[in-house]
């Protein structure tokens, strides 16, 4: 059996997250290394007016997902595969040893500049609950147009869809998804358009910085949320990390991919609880989900060791 570390994407950040991180030197070195490799205090990064930004949300995400999985390393309890949605990608394909710590964070922050900027306002994502992919991709064709774009984004559940695009358009398809049986269609704090063809250029011009830092092979098993399998190639983790933004998340297949390859224990790393849902009501049914949030760090530690 496997234990599997999760990592969450943007919507997951909540005020405070850096500063309740553990009391571990681990930590504490890990946040060290983010502030100097971005030249400020990372810890101004959780505040809530902070956190209104999309670079500071990424970031937090990044730290926080580094920080935790090397306290669980540092207490025994490592992972033998990683997955993370979206950004999530970044802090679990440093974990798997591709990336160095201090590479990521300059090109998280990159990132997040470059989705930022594109999109300072008017656009976000849409959660969408109840209905198939069938029956939802219909209703996106229909306002879909120039001047109201809108694309399928996230693919979390067979029944748990999410849309971006522009506003307007985000609400045209939430009126229409409620209409059809829709039991849910809430705006996320996610205020870019992620996951979809707008952000192309933008994937194109953080592939060309990724393309500059050196990059290892995976020494544990790395699942892909945008192709959702396993890859092993140093080179094709930093490409797929560059181009995600662009292209929809494969959650519900990225995680029954890692069912399938053995991961029986699914910890999800700060912040929240959304992923552990998904694994809970998905294959981890028969298995264990459990996020770093709410739960004991000897909890944590004892499931892991229990599944190793």
């Amino acid at each position: 059996m496997s234990v599997l570390f999760t990592f969450p994407g943007q919507g997951a950040q909540k005020p405070g997250m850096l500063h309740t991180l553990p009391d571990h030197e681990v930590v504490a070195h890990t946040l060290a290394q983010a502030s100097a490799a971005l030249g400020r205090d990372v810890l101004a990064l959780d505040t809530s007016d902070a956190l209104r930004s999309t670079v500071a949300v990424q970031l937090a995400l990044l730290v926080a997902g580094v920080a935790t999985a090397r306290v669980l390393d540092a207490l025994g309890a490592p992972a033998q595969m990683v997955a993370g949605l979206s950004i999530g990608a970044w802090p679990a394909a440093v974990v798997a040893g591709v990336l160095d710590f201090t590479d990521a964070v300059r090109l998280v922050e990159l990132r997040a500049r470059l989705m930022e900027d594109a999109y300072p306002s008017g656009y976000g994502m849409t959660a969408i609950g109840g209905l198939t992919r069938q029956q939802l991709e219909p209703l996106i064709a229909h306002v879909d147009a120039p001047g109201t774009p809108v694309y399928l984004a996230n693919l979390n559940g067979p029944r748990q869809l999410v849309v971006a695009g522009a506003a307007a358009a985000l609400d045209a398809v939430a009126a229409l998804a409620l209409d059809r049986g829709a039991n849910r269609a809430d705006r996320l704090a996610v205020p870019v358009p992620s996951h979809c063809p707008l952000l192309d250029e933008q994937a194109r011009t953080l592939a060309c910085a990724a393309a500059q830092v050196p990059r290892r092979r995976p020494r544990i098993t790395y699942v892909s949320s945008s192709k959702a399998r396993a890859l092993f190639d140093a080179d094709a983790i930093v490409a797929d990390l560059a181009a995600n933004m662009a292209r929809p998340v494969l959650w519900a297949d990225t995680s029954r991919h890692a069912w399938e390859r053995g991961a029986r224990v699914a910890l999800e790393m700060p912040s929240g609880s959304v992923l552990t849902r998904l694994a809970q009501d998905a294959d981890f049914a028969a298995g264990t989900a459990l996020c770093v949030d709410g739960n004991r760090l000897d909890t944590l530690v004892q499931v892991a060791r229990d599944a190793s």
